[in-house]
């Protein structure tokens, strides 16, 4: 290919060294990511007050769950083209990538249009309370537009990371994230435009980062881009994305549903709660999202050595990489704890009390058991890259099974209430973990027994 220079090959060198030198963009990257949401949150809930802030904090969860699906198809198909890197084989990934497209592409639109004509029913699905109903209904109408925008971005950035390079994503999106916080800023404060100038800030600073990407990749990467010798529908690779895309979206679908149903279950102790949850929320997110990135990172470096077929390299790998998510996950979860109370006055005032009690509640529970997400998201990023992105569902049902039902039998309970909501997280974390690393050490002796037969 013609640019291998802006690539990275993870089939050689230091181990540790190459994954984080690989994940420590991604990590940044997609911190900028949650700085768009936060940059809303921080700002409506300084200048628009705790209903604001409930609506976009419902929103957020909202829109998570419908990114997930194309996040989930990006990821996916990103795992495909990651094989046929390592594998050099450079025909069949230009094939991958025009097949990929024309796919997500097509569900993007349909996403679209079922959002759009299912607003009502999907909030009264969500338990919305009347008095933000108005709110959140104004601000999910601007921010449905941004979908096609979240679909763009994150395919070329998956295609960039791909192939080693997790620099250039995070260029563009630091760039569109200061404009997201500057449009906030001038749309809310300065126009006063409320909720939906939050939102039109959001999918303005969407749109720039997808198209620099784009423009990017057609300018500097040509090398990547199908030719007309690729644009074939072909039933092989269909079958191959649509298995990668289509299990991986499942999975963060899944994850992202049982947070929707969640956050129906948490409206339903009105305002204050939702308040306190919007906000904890985004710190939770903001915390654990380095680990979910070297999940991913790591993840990319596995399927690029499985298609090399790099078996021992791969197992070093998951050594070192367990060891990293732990040390990472053991320092945040002291900071978190910690500092709880600070970081929820981040996006509350301090006359809040009822919404700050609430708020430190949660990330208290949440936050001392960030090890086991940070296992849970090496166990997804591990079956997804050796072709086995179905465990990654086994997996995320189990979590996010036990997280629903445990939570929807104890909130009800008087003594318990909302807590229930929280604990239920970390043990279904733990349930998943036990599950994937139990079926990953059979899979080691399965195969070590084979090779001596």
């Amino acid at each position: 290919m013609k640019t291998r220079k802006i690539e990275r090959d993870l089939t050689t060198g230091n181990i540790t060294g190459t994954m984080l030198a690989f994940a420590v963009p991604m990590i940044l990257g997609n911190l900028l990511q949650q700085a768009y949401n936060i940059a809303d949150t921080l700002i409506v809930g300084r200048f628009l007050g705790p209903n604001a802030l409930a609506a976009v904090g419902s929103a957020y969860t909202l829109m998570t769950f419908l990114t997930s699906i194309l996040l989930g198809l990006c990821m996916g198909s990103g795992t495909v083209f990651s094989i046929y890197y390592g594998a050099k084989k450079e025909e069949e990934l230009k094939n991958s990538i025009f097949v990929s497209f024309c796919m997500i592409a097509a569900l993007t639109v349909l996403l679209n249009i079922i959002v759009f004509a299912g607003i009502d029913p999907i909030m009264h699905l969500l338990q919305v309370p009347e008095e933000i109903y108005g709110m959140l209904r104004e601000y999910l109408k601007i921010i449905f537009i941004g979908i096609s925008f979240t679909f763009l971005y994150n395919f070329f950035a998956f295609l960039l990371r791909s192939v080693g390079n997790s620099v250039v994503p995070l260029v563009f999106l630091g760039i569109s994230a200061g404009m997201n916080i500057v449009l906030d800023l001038v749309f809310v404060i300065v126009l006063q435009r409320g909720v939906a100038g939050a939102a039109e800030a959001t999918v303005i600073a969407q749109g720039v980062s997808a198209g620099a990407m784009i423009l990017y990749t057609v300018r500097t990467m040509p090398g990547l881009l199908p030719g007309k010798l690729h644009f074939r529908m072909s039933r092989e690779r269909v079958r191959e994305i649509a298995r990668f895309s289509v299990l991986t979206c499942v999975q963060q679908s899944v994850m992202n549903f049982g947070i929707l149903m969640i956050q129906g279950l948490v409206n339903s102790f009105g305002t204050v709660v939702m308040a306190a949850f919007a906000a904890a929320v985004k710190i939770d997110s903001f915390a654990y999202m380095p680990v979910q990135d070297f999940g991913n990172a790591f993840s990319i470096f596995i399927s690029q050595n499985y298609g090399a077929k790099k078996y021992d390299r791969i197992r070093r790998g998951v050594k070192s990489a367990v060891i990293t998510s732990f040390a990472f996950s053991v320092t945040v979860t002291v900071v978190v704890c910690l500092f709880a109370r600070q970081l929820m006055m981040i996006f509350v005032e301090a006359k809040e009390t009822e919404i700050l009690a609430v708020g430190v509640q949660y990330l208290r529970v949440e936050g001392a058991f960030y090890c086991g997400i940070g296992c849970l998201f090496l166990l997804y990023g591990y079956y997804r890259a050796v072709e086995m992105p179905g465990m990654s569902v086994v997996l995320t049902v189990i979590s996010l099974g036990t997280r629903v039902a445990l939570a929807y039998a104890l909130a009800p309970i008087p003594a318990i209430g909302v807590l229930g909501i929280w604990w239920a997280v970390p043990i279904g974390w733990f349930l998943a973990d036990l599950m994937g690393g139990a079926y990953y050490y059979w899979l080691l002796k399965k195969r070590s027994h084979d090779v001596r037969n």
